[in-house]
């Protein structure tokens, strides 16, 4: 009645095959394309740039908690090279210099002698932007060549856009007569040396 032939017996006996005949034989691992090779040699060379910028910044984040701070006493000279009721600048060297620094490790710094005796010695740099300061004695004003910021020669802020007065820098005369300064950061509104 039905056109169709039965299923054959001995065809159900036989597994079936998951692989062609011809690719079952052979046991090479595939070779690698041409572009498997570039997209290996493309991800080298990133992971290397990685590491070339990576590195550097970790080390810098992490220097500050293995870096000793250097502070030190210098000396600026005997008390007697700053007159009285005069601000004179003087120079020192930063003791956080490198030998490469050369001339950029002579730090300036105003010392003034009041006319009861005390000194004060101020940072150069203005409180705004840090801007080198200079003295006028005509005027007896600070002033500051950038942004027009003036100080008073007690080193508080006059006038234009500081935020404040000229940073102190904490110093001593000692017995022998010689003035000094503790010197290695530069003062600023997180590290004020006085």
């Amino acid at each position: 009645m039905s056109d169709t032939p039965a299923p054959d017996p001995s065809d159900s006996e036989k597994p079936a095959s998951p692989l062609p005949e011809a690719a079952s034989d052979s046991q090479e691992p595939p070779k690698k394309s041409r572009r498997d090779f570039l997209l290996g040699i493309g991800a080298g060379l990133n992971v290397v740039a990685g590491a070339m910028i990576g590195i550097p910044i970790v080390g810098f984040a992490l220097s500050s908690f293995f870096r000793k701070k250097e502070f030190d006493w210098i000396a600026l000279g005997p008390s007697e090279k700053y007159p009285q009721g005069q601000t004179r600048l003087a120079t020192f060297k930063n003791p956080l210099m490198r030998e490469w620094a050369g001339e950029t490790a002579q730090m300036p710094c105003w010392v003034r002698h009041d006319t009861s005796g005390d000194f004060t010695v101020f940072d150069i740099h203005c409180t705004h932007l840090g801007c080198p300061v200079r003295w006028f004695q005509e005027s007896k004003l600070f002033m500051c060549p950038c942004h027009g910021g003036v100080y008073y020669e007690d080193g508080s802020r006059a006038s234009g856009p500081p935020p404040r007065g000229l940073y102190q820098i904490k110093h001593e005369v000692r017995e022998d007569g010689m003035l000094y300064i503790y010197a290695g950061d530069i003062p600023s509104l997180a590290n004020q040396s006085v």
